[in-house]
């Protein structure tokens, strides 16, 4: 059996406080720049002459990605380090999004898969940032993490398309690249200050001993939970202002800003649950609440559209607050550096393949039955297999948990 062994500290004050901070910037650059093409998949639709399929394949290449690569990612980290992997996701982001606004559909697709693989290696690497050093404070830097995620996908929302009004889609596109060199410069600072990586949380263990993250009831929960909650952010995402438009009347400028609120509210819901959970309200009270949050958007454009705006904040609320209930499992229920990164990895792998189809099945369902009523009940069927495995996952102690409960 393993041994528990302590685990190196951070520094408290400036080490810690720049690693946080090169954690954030680094966040911004993992959603930015797959969300600024949907403001502008219309110019470059038209500029390219793609077809909708084509530009479908943009906007859903990442997330696909974000599947496939994920073991990838995951053993690129085992054999180079997680400092050396965020620092090439860097710089492949930068690579890519240059590429992506060269002029052609072909450029396009390279460098939208280019972004795609680093996005990926970003997102198995940061949350084990937060596992090894951040372990006493994992949901508050969750949280703040989740919040940059949210943070980068506003600001692209809201501003790449008034860039593209006046310089065009090209370098509206490419101008988000700015962000990759700033976050470069902080995170070589933090990890020159922050010294070697830290020792495991715990003493080496023997394969008989560790049990494998593919074997935990625990790991199975997490996944089932991230990919109701994937399916819901993805699908939401792409067809949320649609809807309003088709249902509500709603101009396209005013439908899409329901698609900012969304996003906004989920960078606020990030912030929200480490103080909530501060607050000695157990994981499974907090997550009961996320999960009326969520309800609320399929349930409410059903039976209240009117009232859009508070669906799409509650939900939005919920979808960033569920995300860092979600990783701040994974970093407080693993017990190994090592099973912290085997979960993660299947939660993403798993999740995200379910992700990736939210967008297609949606619309194939509203153009099978010619209205948004079905679409919304696909929506609320996954998010209430989401909420029954959260309410497993949150329970005080699941069968095989282990280490400090959340």
């Amino acid at each position: 059996m393993s041994t528990p062994s302590t685990p190196r500290r951070l520094p408290a004050g400036g080490a810690s406080g720049l690693l946080l901070t090169a954690v954030v910037l680094v966040a911004l650059n993992l959603r930015t720049p797959i969300v600024a093409l949907a403001p502008v998949t219309g110019d470059v639709r038209a500029d390219l002459a793609l077809s909708a399929a084509a530009v479908g394949v943009l906007t859903g290449l990442p997330v696909l990605c974000f599947a496939v690569a994920s073991p990838l990612a995951s053993a690129l980290i085992a054999r180079l380090g997680i400092e050396r992997v965020v620092q090439l996701a860097l710089a492949t982001i930068l690579l890519g999004t240059v590429v992506r606004s060269a002029g052609s559909f072909a450029a396009a697709l390279a460098g939208t898969v280019l972004i795609g693989l680093a996005i990926t290696a970003g997102n198995i690497a940061v949350p084990l940032v937060v596992a090894r050093d951040f372990a006493g404070s994992a949901a508050r830097v969750t949280g703040i993490y989740s919040a940059a995620l949210n943070g980068g996908s506003v600001l692209a929302t809201a501003f790449t398309a008034p860039v593209a009004d006046a310089v065009g889609w090209q370098w509206a596109l490419a101008g988000w690249a700015v962000l990759v060199p700033v976050a470069w410069v902080v995170w070589q600072a933090a990890i020159r200050r922050r010294g070697p990586e830290a020792t495991p949380r715990t003493a080496p263990t023997s394969a008989a001993d560790e049990v494998h993250a593919l074997r935990r009831p625990l790991t199975w929960l997490l996944v089932a939970m991230f990919a109701g909650q994937s399916f819901g952010y993805y699908g939401t995402t792409a067809w949320l202002p649609t809807i309003l438009h088709d249902t509500m009347g709603l101009d396209p400028s005013a439908s899409g800003g329901a698609a900012s609120l969304f996003q906004l509210f989920g960078a606020i819901g990030s912030l929200l649950i480490p103080l909530v959970l501060g607050w000695r309200v157990t994981p499974r009270g907090a997550f009961v609440v996320i999960a009326v949050c969520w309800l609320a958007l399929p349930l409410g454009l059903l039976l209240a559209p009117g009232l859009w705006p508070v669906w799409a904040s509650s939900a939005g609320a919920a979808q960033g607050a569920n995300f860092t209930v979600i990783f701040t499992i994974v970093a407080l229920r693993a017990t190994t550096l090592r099973e912290a990164r085997t979960t993660s990895t299947a939660v993403q792998t798993f999740g995200y393949v379910i992700a990736a189809l939210a967008p297609s099945v949606m619309g194939a369902v509203h153009t099978a039955t010619g209205g948004w009523t079905a679409p919304l009940v696909v929506l609320l069927c996954v998010i209430a297999v989401m909420v029954v495995a959260g309410l497993l996952a949150t329970a005080p102690r699941t069968p095989d948990a282990r280490g400090t409960a959340t």
